[in-house]
């Protein structure tokens, strides 16, 4: 595809302005990198009630997150487009042509992707409507506020056993809903049994609740289990399919079901000049571990442009040497 590009450029175009996007950015901008993050606005944990376990912004809403970092980062000259990215053309000697749905195309020399991720959750009517409130994935983000409360747990894979558990640790009232889950081990049973977290067996028909809060779920039988609470674990698919143009593909998430982009600790994939980090890399991240890869994938970036300039900044001096010493 042809594509026809501005003559700016700039050292590092971000997409994703959540919070891998953002620490990425206030990163580069405090390094006087020239820094625009594109944001399609879709942040992953745009249901919940606020961010949790992050010092200092413990309880912050989602929304109020994005505002105040994103004046954070621009004070320090980065600059925001409020769009979707639907490709990415080029490569590292060219430099990078980011393309979004309403047809701007910004140049970049580098690279970072922070689009996050959607997650995928069990097909059990009622369950979207209750996402990130009632319905809930991890008991460090969401533990303490349903202490106390009666928890399910919904078993739609081997780690349900485990997530039943941990959720024990906040409240004594759990149920294990096996859903579509394995069956149980006789060790499996062993552990609930001693932890005493009640097991249901059979398919979830539907979750029931009043506005927005949740009641409990009725089972395939009919029955109805009162709830305060449910857990699940999600798959999820990340958002990465406008890289396909420069050869980087989601690949099978190791330990749950889902896709990420591989990149080692610093964030650097395997497309020279592309960095991911938050989500997109990680899912299991939460938001403030989200934040610190964006600091660490953009602190690679400013440590390889600065061994860019260097070298063309050596080659340039034996150059005019060269030149000097013809003369």
């Amino acid at each position: 595809m042809t594509i026809e590009t501005g003559t700016n450029q700039v050292d590092v175009v971000i997409v994703g302005g959540g919070a891998a996007g953002l620490s990425a950015a206030v990163t580069l901008g405090r390094a006087r990198r020239s820094t625009v993050v594109v944001d399609a606005g879709e942040p992953r944990n745009a249901p919940a009630d606020g961010v949790q376990g992050f010092v200092t912004r413990d309880g912050m809403s989602p929304a109020e997150f994005v505002r105040t970092g994103r004046a954070e980062a621009s004070a320090y000259g980065v600059r925001f487009v409020d769009d979707s990215v639907v490709g990415v053309y080029g490569s590292l000697e060219a430099g990078f042509d980011v393309e979004t749905a309403t047809g701007a195309v910004l140049r970049a020399r580098r690279l970072i992707v922070t689009s996050g991720l959607v997650d995928v959750l069990p097909s059990i009517p009622g369950l979207r409507e209750h996402w990130g409130r009632g319905v809930v994935h991890c008991p460090y983000c969401h533990g303490w506020e349903i202490r106390d409360r009666a928890v399910g747990v919904v078993g739609v894979d081997g780690f349900a056993v485990h997530q039943a558990l941990l959720f024990r640790q906040w409240t004594d009232r759990v149920t294990l809903l096996l859903h579509d889950g394995p069956d149980l081990s006789p060790e499996d049973l062993d552990k609930l049994e001693a932890r005493r977290i009640e097991v249901v067996t059979g398919p979830i028909e539907s979750v029931r609740g009043a506005a927005s809060r949740l009641t409990g779920v009725t089972m395939s039988d009919g029955h109805h289990v009162p709830l305060e609470a449910l857990a699940v674990a999600p798959g999820f698919r990340v958002r990465a399919e406008f890289l396909r143009p420069v050869g980087l593909l989601p690949t099978p998430h190791p330990l749950r079901p889902g896709t990420r982009l591989d990149a080692d600790p610093t964030g650097r994939t395997a497309v020279a000049g592309v960095w991911a980090a938050g989500n997109v890399a990680e899912p299991m991240q939460q938001v403030v571990m989200a934040a610190a890869s964006g600091v660490t994938a953009a602190a690679a970036v400013n440590a390889d442009l600065i061994d860019a300039e260097t070298a063309a900044a050596v080659a340039a001096g034996r150059a005019a040497a060269s030149v000097a010493e013809s003369r």
